[in-house]
C-alpha cells in the first residue's frame, strides 16, 4: 500500500475546500506553484487526476478517496490530541487550524438546538466546521466524503457509516397578523394558499408544498414562492409580512407568544425526523460529537 505525504494530502484537501489554488496557497502559507507541485507529485503517485480544473473546481472520484483518508487522518490526530490533553491539560492544543474536523447540519438545526449542543466541544478546542445545507441534502456531503458526519432526514445507513435517530423538529404555518387578517382571515386553507407568497429557504426547500399537501390532503402544491436562505431570515421576512411560512416551532414558539405571528393552521404541524449519520470508526471525537447532539436532541426534539 502506497504511503502518501501527509502534507500532499492536506493540499489536495485545501485546494477542494478552498476552492481553488490561490486561496490553497494562503490558507497552507505556502506559494501557489508549491501547491500545484504538490498536487502533480500526489497525482504522479496516485497515476490519476485528482482535480477537475472546472468552475467550480472539484475532485475527481480518486481525488475523492484521497479527500476521505485525509480527514481520517485528521479525525485520528484530533483524538490523539484529545489524549494528550487528559495526560496534560496544561499543553497547547495540536491539531492546525486548517485540519477542521467537519460535520453537515441543516440550517434550521444550526438556527434551534444544534450550536448548543456542541458549545462544550468547541470550548475544548475541537476544530470544528460546520457546514449548513437543506436536511435533505446533508447526507450528500457524508457520501462525498467531505465531511465526517451529518444531521439529515435519511433514515437508511450509508455505505460505511452508523447512524442514529435524533427525534422529530416539529413545523408549522406561520404569518404576520396583518398579512393573515388581509389575505387568509379563516387561516390557510385548501382554497386561499395559493393567494399569498410562501417564503422558503432556497430552491430546494420543499417543506412549504409538504406542509400543504399533508395537511389538506393535497397530490400537488404549486405555490408562489420568495428565497430568504437563511432560518432566521425566512422567520424576519415572515414577520415583516413578505408571506406565508413553515417553520420549526422552535423558532416560532417566542414570536407567536409575543402575537407577532400567528398560526395559520392551529393543530397542524409537520414533524421531520431527523438522524445523525457518522462514519462507522473507533473515535473518541465521533463518540463525543454524537452523544453531545443525541442529548441535546432530546431535550428539544420530539420522541
Amino acid at each position: 500500500m502506497s504511503t502518501f505525504d501527509p502534507a500532499a494530502l492536506e493540499c489536495l484537501a485545501a485546494i477542494v475546500e478552498e476552492g481553488g489554488f490561490e486561496r490553497a496557497a494562503r490558507r497552507l502559507h505556502i506559494t501557489q506553484s508549491a501547491v500545484s507541485q504538490r498536487l502533480r507529485a500526489l497525482e504522479a503517485q496516485v497515476g490519476s487526476v485528482l482535480i477537475v480544473r472546472s468552475r467550480p473546481l472539484r475532485p475527481t472520484n480518486a481525488g475523492q478517496l484521497l479527500l476521505k483518508h485525509t480527514k481520517q487522518l485528521r479525525l485520528l490526530r484530533a483524538d490523539l490530541d484529545r489524549d494528550l490533553q487528559d495526560l496534560a491539560p496544561s499543553a497547547p492544543g495540536g491539531v492546525r487550524e486548517d485540519e477542521r474536523i467537519a460535520i453537515a447540519i441543516n440550517a434550521d438545526s444550526i438556527a434551534t438546538w444544534a450550536l448548543d449542543a456542541l458549545g462544550d466541544l468547541v470550548r475544548q478546542r475541537l476544530p470544528l466546521e460546520i457546514i449548513a445545507d437543506d436536511q435533505d441534502f446533508t447526507q450528500e456531503w457524508l457520501r462525498s466524503g467531505q465531511v465526517l458526519g451529518c444531521v439529515t432526514t435519511l433514515k437508511n445507513a450509508l455505505r460505511g457509516c452508523r447512524v442514529v435517530p435524533l427525534g422529530a423538529m416539529r413545523y408549522v404555518a406561520v404569518a404576520a397578523p396583518g398579512l393573515a387578517r388581509r389575505h387568509l382571515p379563516q387561516g390557510l386553507t385548501a382554497h386561499n394558499f395559493r393567494s399569498v407568497s410562501f417564503v422558503s429557504f432556497n430552491r430546494k426547500d420543499d417543506m412549504q408544498a409538504e406542509f400543504v399537501m399533508r395537511t389538506f390532503g393535497l397530490k400537488r402544491a404549486a405555490l408562489s414562492r420568495v428565497f430568504v436562505p437563511s432560518s432566521e431570515g425566512q422567520v424576519r421576512a415572515v414577520v415583516a409580512g413578505w408571506g406565508v411560512s413553515v417553520v420549526p416551532e422552535l423558532l416560532a414558539r417566542p414570536l407567536l407568544a409575543e402575537g407577532r405571528l400567528v398560526d395559520l393552521a392551529p393543530g397542524h404541524s409537520l414533524p421531520v425526523q431527523l438522524y445523525w449519520h457518522s462514519w462507522n470508526l473507533e473515535s473518541q471525537v465521533l463518540d463525543a460529537l454524537a452523544d453531545a447532539l443525541t442529548t441535546a436532541a432530546a431535550r428539544s426534539l420530539s420522541g
